[in-house]
């Protein structure tokens, strides 16, 4: 099939070569724009909202840095599906996400719950940049100590005469 293809295009004349090859470009560029997506129907408006919001916050634990809106692994697929289910079974938000993380653990959440488990995570970021910014101001405001050289009088000589331009002794 390649090997045809090579061969219809040899055929074509030298002026007609590029504009085929932009066309075939444009053609494999545009493949991956046609994936499949899931389409939810829901009986009201309030319902699809709750479900945009349940995908949205719900992270794809195969990809684990996009929600399940974002993902296209199977999990994610998996997840979106019992997050339309619950939805349609008129189960609310907060019903959803605590199945979800009964069944997957916090990891789930996008923004994990403030609890003691979490609290590291939380505040650590803040108690870092407070103490880098604390040690950075004791070490600018703490005097430092004058630095005294010691010189022999020969030296202190030789140096008051290198400024009065007269040769030393």
């Amino acid at each position: 099939m390649n090997s045809l293809l090579v061969i219809k295009m040899r055929a074509l004349p030298p002026r007609m070569m590029v504009p085929c090859m932009m066309v075939l470009c444009l053609m494999v560029l545009c493949l991956p724009t046609s994936a499949q997506t899931d389409i939810a129907n829901f009986d009201n408006p309030e319902q699809h909202a709750l479900y945009q919001k349940v995908i949205n916050e719900l992270r794809c634990l195969v990809c684990q840095n996009q929600s399940l809106a974002d993902s296209n692994a199977d999990l994610a697929k998996d997840l979106r599906r019992k997050s339309y289910e619950m939805i349609r079974q008129d189960k609310n938000y907060d019903e959803i996400i605590q199945y979800m993380v009964e069944r997957y653990g916090e990891f789930v959440l996008y923004r994990p719950r403030v609890t003691p488990a979490t609290l590291l995570l939380w505040f650590a970021p803040f108690v870092v940049l407070i103490a880098v910014a604390g040690f950075a101001l004791v070490k600018i405001r703490k005097p430092r100590k004058p630095t005294h050289a010691k010189f022999s009088k020969q030296q202190l000589d030789n140096a008051k005469s290198l400024i009065d331009d007269k040769p030393a002794l």
